[in-house]
């Protein structure tokens, strides 16, 4: 007959002695216990894309015949889905391991995952990254490109090019208001239509006193000529 209680010391002392620092038990009867893991980020820049989890684990009387209760409760780098993924994954892999200890089994099984989470953040992070870069590509290359023109585009274009050269020809015809041109103004007013002919026709007078005599000047005959 199976000794449980036996086999299940056995396993918290080896599990204490691996994890010195990553397990806490929480409880001893019925036993339930942690055991805190992260992903192990191969460069310095990819320590943003860490991922963490804490693995509870409660023994049931039967086990390792039975599996353990398994539970997610904290976790870092993962949304709920993720963190609900991983804790049935554990779940498929006690049922695979059943019948003998399978706590470091698990540990493990775990640490891979996570492994995996982060490489697809690291992934998602790089393709954001890719992203941007192309976005401001793209912009860069938009402020020396002009629209494409197409047939739509053209006609369109030369509709309003029209309608503007016509506006601007009827705003400089446009007479304001209240006001005559000077052609206007001469049709108009006989006065200024007659005004250069009445001075062609007048009499100039000249004022003879301002002029010297020609005798008081002391010229010579050549000065005359």
């Amino acid at each position: 007959m199976t000794d449980h209680k036996e086999e299940q010391d056995l396993e918290l002392e080896a599990l204490s002695s691996i994890y010195p620092e990553e397990f806490t038990q929480i409880e001893s009867d019925p036993c339930c216990f942690q055991v805190s893991i992260a992903s192990e980020p191969e460069k310095p820049e990819d320590e943003d894309c860490r991922v963490c989890a804490t693995l509870q684990f409660s023994y049931v009387d039967t086990y390792p015949d039975e599996a353990p209760i398994i539970e997610v409760p904290l976790y870092e780098g993962l949304d709920n889905s993720d963190a609900e993924g991983l804790r049935e994954y554990l779940e498929q892999e006690a049922q695979e391991n059943l019948g003998m200890a399978m706590i470091f089994t698990l540990v493990s099984a775990a640490q891979e995952k996570l492994n995996k989470f982060m490489d697809k953040l690291k992934n998602n992070k790089e393709e954001e990254k890719l992203r941007k870069e192309k976005e401001a590509e793209e912009a860069e290359k938009t402020k020396f490109t002009g629209t494409p023109v197409t047939l739509e585009t053209f006609v369109a274009w030369r509709r309003a090019f029209e309608q503007e050269m016509m506006q601007t020809k009827e705003n400089k015809n446009e007479i304001p208001k209240g006001k005559l041109t000077g052609r206007q103004l001469f049709e108009q007013d006989d006065s200024m239509r007659d005004s250069d002919a009445a001075f062609l026709e007048r009499e100039v007078e000249v004022d003879e006193s301002l002029f010297q005599d020609l005798d008081d000047l002391d010229l010579d005959d050549e000065d005359i000529e």
